[in-house]
């Protein structure tokens, strides 16, 4: 977002005249969501401001911003040992998609959303076989996958991922993903399924990601479901 997040989280820019995280949240209680746990780390302070008076809104922060599994962690005691949805602050989804991955649950030990698209080098390419999850790959460079399906930054998942997440190794760009406690389910032989998002979606992570997320939510039901 370069400047735009100068001294401004991401989720917290502004789309339709609300921050990117007050939709998100208003659409997981329009979900059904009763509980949810905010993980922050840059300017924590801002999005525990905004959010303080939401009494089923709750937070843990993240110290040092070293991953996306590292994040995760922190969830631990917030979901008593029951399945949970996570989403990452600046994926817009129609509040539907949290119901039918939650939905796709079953005998799966996690569920991720996913997306068609063109190639999904800038999100984790999801490789599929019947109804199940087989790989999936963090940042593929481009042109390299030879699947059209992208991560949603959606789950749901089962507490055994925190077993996973504990014994994540960082990374090739330095950081504990997500995507590896994931790929260590899979290769455990545990079921993974997932769920295509047929209506909007948005990944607001670049500058030109805000006018068209102004437009997805001005007109929801015009929004382009490829």
């Amino acid at each position: 977002m370069q400047t735009l997040t100068a001294g401004v989280p991401k989720p917290m820019l502004e789309v339709r005249k609300k921050p990117i995280l007050a939709h998100l949240i208003a659409n997981l209680k329009t979900a059904g969501l009763r509980r949810i746990l905010i993980i922050t780390g840059y300017c924590a302070e801002q999005i525990e401001a905004y959010f303080a008076r939401e009494s089923d809104v709750s937070f843990r922060r993240q110290e040092v911003c070293d991953g996306t599994a590292r994040a995760a962690e922190l969830a631990r005691d917030f979901t008593r040992e029951e399945p949970f949805l996570l989403t990452y602050g600046d994926i817009l989804v129609a509040p539907e998609a949290y119901r039918e991955t939650a939905n796709r649950m079953g005998s799966n030990e996690a569920v991720l959303a996913v997306k068609y698209v063109d190639d999904p080098y800038q999100g984790a390419a999801v490789y599929i076989a019947g109804d199940r999850v087989s790989d999936i790959i963090e940042k593929p460079p481009r042109g390299t996958s030879t699947t059209h399906w992208n991560s949603a930054g959606l789950y749901c998942f089962r507490p055994s991922i925190f077993e996973q997440l504990a014994g994540v190794p960082v990374s090739p760009r330095g950081e504990y993903e997500l995507t590896d406690a994931i790929r260590t389910l899979l290769a455990k032989g545990l079921p993974v399924g997932y769920y295509p998002i047929p209506g909007w979606w948005r990944d607001v992570g670049r500058p030109e990601d805000l006018a068209a997320a102004e437009q997805m939510l001005a007109f929801p039901d015009d929004a382009s479901p490829g």
